[in-house]
């Protein structure tokens, strides 16, 4: 960590303060690919909470604070607030402790199962309550994400690429989808290994989420796409799969348009991701997100090939040259 990650935002002891936690310690955590930095704070009694700082105007606080106060009117484990400032960017909220989901499982693979399907219960409950009141996940709000890949990725790589044409095929493979989603339901849009916590430190406990601030209504299938089509973490296909017909089993989804909208939703997050990735690259100087592109394209061209998904497959043979699929989307530069 560099020395300005160390060092503490101005304002920090004086929220702590008026939070009645002035006379806590303060420990950094190493950040990640946002502008959000977190805290995590003690006192001497030995009571631990998280302090988040995520200042206007790169960052808003607020959407955490209104998905969280939904979460728990809806019996779903988030972290209580315990104080909050969101106009300065402040929020103290529970420690979660450190038994990440994806951490965990790297020191006791034996257990993938038993945890893959907790959390997959727990979308299943999800599902079963009524939409939150959050944005549609709409036609323009998928448009504009795997507009990321063009405008990032191609740009990178220097290719000259037919938008207007991706924008059409797009249309086409999502217009039923969308149709399909209906009224939809909470969608927490960064439902994966890294966001979910352990904490009873082993599967059989209470899974808790985390990052759920971008909450929109959508589709059911987008989050069950986002556990098992991890940008981070390698599934084995063979268990993914195992896991789809969990999920389906336990939410009653046995129709084949289900997986058609997952596979779409698939190639969606996925080309979202390597345009988010190369961005996080170019812009923000963040190269560790380089090595994770490989990964999320060798799903994406699993995704294509799903029959759902023709327009977009044709689309890509015709502007990605074989020989950066081949290289699962070559080298950015």
């Amino acid at each position: 960590m560099t020395d300005s990650a160390r060092e503490l935002p101005e304002g920090l002891h004086d929220f702590l303060g008026r939070a009645g936690w002035g006379e806590a310690a303060v420990d950094v955590i190493p950040g990640d690919a946002s502008f959000r930095r977190y805290f995590r704070i003690a006192r001497p009694s030995g009571d631990k909470a998280m302090l988040m700082h995520a200042p206007p105007p790169r960052e808003n606080p607020a959407p955490f604070l209104n998905v969280a106060q939904w979460l728990h009117a809806h019996q779903m484990r988030a972290p209580k607030i315990y104080a909050s400032e969101p106009e300065a960017g402040w929020v103290l909220l529970e420690d979660f402790g450190n038994d990440r989901m994806r951490d965990w499982l790297d020191a006791h693979p034996e257990a993938e199962e038993d945890a893959y399907r907790a959390a997959i219960d727990a979308l299943v409950e999800l599902h079963r309550r009524p939409a939150g009141p959050f944005s549609a996940y709409d036609m323009d709000a998928y448009l504009h994400e795997v507009h990321l890949l063009p405008q990032w990725y191609a740009d990178a790589q220097g290719l000259d690429v037919d938008t207007v044409g991706y924008e059409a095929a797009w249309r086409e493979v999502l217009a039923p989808l969308i149709d399909r989603q209906g009224a939809g339901v909470t969608v927490l849009r960064d439902y994966h290994a890294e966001n979910i916590m352990l904490l009873g430190g082993s599967p059989a406990a209470p899974q808790g989420i985390i990052d759920f601030q971008d909450a929109l209504v959508g589709h059911r299938a987008y989050d069950l796409v986002s556990l098992l089509q991890d940008a981070r973490r390698d599934v084995d296909q063979n268990f993914a799969t195992r896991m789809l017909e969990y999920y389906r089993h336990q939410a009653g989804e046995d129709g084949e348009d289900f997986l058609a909208d997952y596979a779409a939703l698939g190639a969606q997050r996925n080309a979202k991701i390597v345009g988010i990735f190369t961005r996080l690259f170019k812009r923000d100087e963040k190269p560790r997100y380089l090595g994770m592109i490989p990964r999320v394209w060798g799903l994406l061209e699993q995704d294509l090939e799903h029959p759902a998904l023709g327009p977009v497959a044709d689309w890509f043979d015709a502007n990605i040259p074989e020989e950066l699929r081949a290289r699962g989307g070559g080298t950015i530069a």
